[in-house]
């Protein structure tokens, strides 16, 4: 079994510690956060050997094989560097950090170190979505035209959370730019938005929208098209279709019960599952496991620290976009990112 710790005990991090409890492969040494009142009286203090506000008590511990960075993004670059310092392997939460210069600076000590690195994007671990990539990689649409994603969240976030969240394409849409690059097999060389404030003005009183298309070209020619809300009355909106040439695969929502109601009147069946703990659940384990089979039979990771860059790119991209009302090919990030 793989012995972890779990530095950041929110949501997140609460998530990754019960999915390690009732897994084979891993096995939770410790659990570290500024504040851990609340982890009192929980099945977390009866059966997590330590729980500190002292991070490195998790780095030094000589059995700890990985460490989970749950903690706030402005918080990873000094983790990351002091977990790849001690040695320990590392998943990290998306996004890396905030700052280019950050994450290029946090890769590069994952680097020096030697240790496995990867990147909280759950999406890639959901059985549908892999589905499709799978299919687009067996050449069995033929060569990829057209790639959809919708991403719409049930309701916003607290206002708090927006301060803090970097901004919607880094917050959201970084797993929406993730995908397009996971299902297309090809690198973006331009993006453009256009982005609005239609569901809530506390938004745009922090700098931040809650609407937007974005339109992507890749390096083999095909486009994706990329659609967020952060309010969808009906649930948690999740679907991807990818185009080619011979034919076309896609992955619709999940929804509460797969029950078909027919009669004179209407067909109906249940709304979409409710938010992202509940519809990719299972995806969120798969992530956890095929990180310690990758540690522990020393094979490649799907989501590494170099995927993470890419997608802070293009939501670098994507902000640059929509501000200046343009088009922004990723050559000219590259080259503000090198100066």
């Amino acid at each position: 079994m793989l012995n972890v710790g779990i530095i950041g005990a929110g949501r997140i991090g609460q998530l990754h510690a019960s999915n390690i409890l009732s897994s084979s492969l891993l096995n939770l040494k410790g659990i570290s956060d500024i504040h851990i009142e609340h982890l009192k009286g929980t099945i977390y203090e009866q059966k997590v050997p330590v729980i500190t506000t002292d991070p490195e008590k998790i780095f030094q511990d000589p059995e700890v094989d990985a460490v989970f960075i749950c903690s706030s993004t402005d918080t990873h670059l000094n983790f990351i560097k002091s977990a790849a310092k001690a040695g320990k392997h590392i998943l990290c939460e998306k996004p890396i950090s905030f700052n280019l210069g950050e994450t290029e600076e946090a890769l590069q000590a994952v680097k020096e170190a030697g240790v496995k690195f990867q990147v909280g994007f759950n999406r890639r671990f959901d059985k549908h979505f892999r589905k499709v990539c799978d299919t687009v990689q067996a050449g069995k649409i033929g060569s990829p035209h057209i790639i959809k994603v919708s991403s719409r969240d049930p309701e916003p976030p607290p206002e708090e959370y927006v301060k803090r969240s970097g901004g919607m394409f880094m917050d959201m849409t970084i797993h929406d730019f993730d995908m397009v690059r996971y299902l297309s097999g090809s690198e973006v060389i331009d993006v453009s938005v256009k982005a609005a404030n239609l569901v809530d003005p506390m938004f745009g009183k922090n700098g931040d929208v809650d609407t937007a298309v974005i339109t992507l070209t890749f390096e083999n020619g095909a486009i994706a098209v990329i659609d967020n809300s952060r309010q969808a009355v009906y649930g948690y909106d999740q679907r991807i279709e990818v185009f080619g040439d011979s034919g076309a695969v896609s992955a619709e929502n999940e929804a509460q019960t797969n029950v078909q109601i027919a009669t004179k009147e209407s067909v109906t069946i249940d709304h979409p599952k409710h938010f992202f703990l509940d519809r990719y659940k299972d995806a969120y384990i798969e992530e956890i496991n095929q990180f310690a089979k990758a540690i522990l039979e020393d094979k490649p990771l799907l989501c590494t620290g170099e995927d993470g860059y890419k997608a802070e790119l293009l939501a670098l991209a994507a902000s640059v976009s929509w501000k200046e009302k343009r088009s922004v090919s990723l050559s000219e990030v590259f080259t503000v990112t090198a100066t």
